[in-house]
């Protein structure tokens, strides 16, 4: 009990002396001076923005080099670097003497086949050939099940074979045995008289000729110019004839008088192996069908009278997505092909590189042409993870370019991806700007500083610098 009345007694002597030493060093307030001449400044309501800064690289809004993908010799070619071309305008093609056999017959496929894709969308031919097909079939059938007609057909056949044979022999037989003297004697008969025809007819004419020289009052009352005209034309006309069987009867007589033409034999011959032929196949074919068509000629027409009907159940309303998917694959493959052979713009723009010049040789892979789409430019820039989750697609943009003094540009957010990436540790994100009064200065391949607005405070308390005052 004494030593707690002790505590007490010690920590009151401390207070104590603590008070007396307050008192004594520290001056009481009402003391202590005011300073002077110390600055101030007011105070403003100002809108303040949150910046977030990057750097990044123009881009235009389409860009692609050009490759050959064949080989040959470049043509001749106008574009130069500058020129603005459309989607689908031809650029360079290829000199067609130095292309290979397939490149060549491309443009002869692509026709053929936009000709057969034309036929099978508008041609009825495929659906005709099919019933015609059907058609046939079952005549077979019914040929084979009713075989009176094939075999009167395969007879007659016969008899105009045997009938052939029998010609051919009696030509060779002409051609190879000797002329008798009764045939060589009747020849030259047949010479003198067709000689002394054509002999009469020339002086009948003649005798004409003279008539119609004399004057009209030298002619009797039974004679006129007019009918003697009549008679020379009939005369003239019989001249034909009978020069034509005089020339025959002279070539009859020298044939008979000559060893006969090896060439002449040989072709009579050859007639006679034919006909010979012809024979020996309608006598195998009516040894066929004699007896009539066996079970399995007739199993075998059936399956070929089905597979005709189901042809023509498949095209007779029209070709079938599936032939008109194989043709366009046929018409897209030539069409292709011939493409290689020429660089076409892919898209509107502008040419910012011209590699293929005229004549030079080319392989494929071998650029041609760089073109750009200048109609929209972007920038892409990368943002750091810390201030990733302040940037949003529509936020106002300042773009400054470090290749164009004293000049801002306006642009917009319009892409965040949602995924960064990792570069030694350091996480990114893309964000694509664009470009909203880009001008002229403004180039792909430049470097623009970038700020994005992602917050604004309209009224916030900003008191100025004293030193500026």
């Amino acid at each position: 009990m004494k030593r707690i009345f002790f505590i007490l007694i010690g920590l009151a002597l401390v207070v104590a002396v603590a008070a007396i030493i307050y008192y004594l060093v520290i001056p009481s307030r009402s003391e202590v001076a005011a300073p002077e001449n110390v600055p101030t400044a007011p105070l403003a309501a100002d809108p303040v923005s949150e910046i977030v800064g990057a750097t990044g690289t123009v881009s235009s809004n389409q860009s692609a080099t050009l490759n050959w993908k064949t080989s040959g010799l470049v043509g001749e070619t106008n574009i130069q670097v500058g020129d603005v071309v459309q989607a689908g305008d031809v650029l360079a093609v290829l000199d067609p003497g130095s292309l290979s056999p397939l490149d060549i017959l491309a443009e002869a496929d692509l026709v053929i086949a936009q000709r057969a894709l034309d036929n099978l969308l508008k041609s009825e031919v495929q659906a005709a050939s099919a019933w015609q097909a059907v058609e046939a079939a079952q005549e077979a059938l019914d040929d084979a099940c009713s075989p009176d007609m094939d075999q009167a057909a395969a007879l007659q056949a016969i008899a105009e074979a045997e009938k052939a044979v029998d010609e051919a022999e009696r030509k060779l037989k002409i051609l190879t045995n000797p002329v008798s003297k009764a045939a060589l004697d009747q020849a030259q008969a047949n010479l003198v008289l067709a000689e002394k025809k054509l002999n009469d007819n020339q002086k009948s004419i003649d005798r004409i000729q003279k008539k119609l020289a004399k004057r009209d009052d030298q002619y009797k009352f039974f004679e006129s110019r007019r009918l003697y005209g009549k008679i020379l034309e009939s005369l003239e006309l019989q001249r034909i004839q009978v020069q034509k069987s005089f020339e025959n009867s002279r070539q009859r007589y020298i044939n008979l008088q000559s060893p006969p033409n090896p060439n002449d034999v040989a072709v009579a011959e050859a007639n006679l192996l034919g006909a010979q032929a012809q024979l020996l196949e309608a006598e195998n074919e009516w040894q066929r069908i004699q007896d009539g068509a066996s079970p399995a000629d007739i199993a075998l027409l059936e399956a070929q009278l089905v597979d005709a009907q189901r042809e023509w159940e498949r095209v007779k309303d029209g070709p079938t997505p599936e032939d008109i998917a194989s043709a366009q694959a046929r018409v897209t493959a030539a069409q292709a092909t011939l493409d290689n052979t020429r660089i076409a713009a892919p898209f509107s723009g502008l040419i910012t590189e011209a590699i293929s010049k005229p004549n030079d040789q080319v392989a494929p892979g071998s650029p041609a042409f760089r073109m750009d789409d200048l109609s929209h430019l972007w920038v892409d820039v990368g943002i750091s993870e810390i201030d990733i989750n302040l940037v949003e697609p529509g936020q106002p943009v300042i773009l400054t370019f470090d290749a164009i003094l004293a000049k801002e540009y306006q642009g917009r957010v319009v892409e965040v991806s949602p995924v960064g990436l990792s570069n030694l540790g350091i996480v990114d994100f893309k964000v694509r700007v664009e470009l909203l009064n880009p001008d002229q200065d403004v180039r792909p391949g430049m470097t623009a500083a970038v700020e994005i607005l992602v917050n604004q405070i309209d009224e916030a308390l900003l008191m100025t610098n004293p030193s500026e005052l």
